[in-house]
């Protein structure tokens, strides 16, 4: 079953592990999609416990690479467009807010030994290298090098995580998984790959 980190909702605790209950408003903005995958994660543990079926739930925190949908919402597309075009990278409230982002090939590598592993309890998958999303609009800048291009911010939606970044340790110790690709090499494959779909 694929979770998510948002399950963890505007976490209290850093970074956040496995046994976090999460802080998530139900009725906010957000609330569908965060109880949807908490819901989904209690359905399959309903199942596992009394059906007895085998059951896998990882957790997948903020993850990148070539072929993202151009428009699909998230902060890595809409940098790379933005910059590409050179219009402004928008970067809601101050950029202090945290993310923490894995290349798709470790997720997908951390994802396989999960399903090949007997453990039924949901596991994290992602990159724990933390980063401010102003930093990362930074990185974005300096490797496009479009000098048309700059920072652009606006109000802090509600309910907006300010931090996150996950506790690898069961993926480490269980699945003898880790991240292995780093954000800059990550960058420059996906950026060859936006190059090809967003034209000035």
């Amino acid at each position: 079953m694929a979770s998510t980190s948002e399950v963890y909702g505007d976490p209290l605790v850093h970074p956040q592990y496995e046994e976090y209950w999460g802080n998530v408003n139900p009725i906010g903005p957000r609330g569908v999609y965060d109880e949807a995958k908490r819901f989904l994660e209690a359905i399959t543990m309903a199942y596992h416990t009394f059906h007895k079926v085998d059951t896998r739930i990882v957790r997948i925190f903020n993850t990148y690479g070539p072929r993202m949908r151009v428009e699909d919402g998230r902060v890595l597309p809409a940098f790379f467009s933005q910059a590409i075009l050179g219009q402004g990278l928008t970067v809601f409230g101050d950029g202090s807010q945290t993310r923490s982002f894995c290349y798709v090939d470790d997720l997908v590598e951390g994802i396989y030994r999960l399903l090949l592993s007997d453990y039924d309890q949901p596991v994290n998958v992602g990159n724990p290298d933390e980063i401010t999303i102003l930093q990362f609009a930074e990185e974005i800048l300096a490797l496009v090098n479009n000098p048309d291009a700059k920072v652009v911010y606006k109000p802090l939606p509600q309910d907006d995580p300010k931090i996150r970044q996950p506790d690898i340790t069961k993926a480490k110790e269980i699945l003898g998984w880790e991240p292995k690709v780093p954000r800059s090499e990550g960058l420059k494959r996906t950026y060859e790959y936006f190059k090809t779909v967003v034209k000035p």
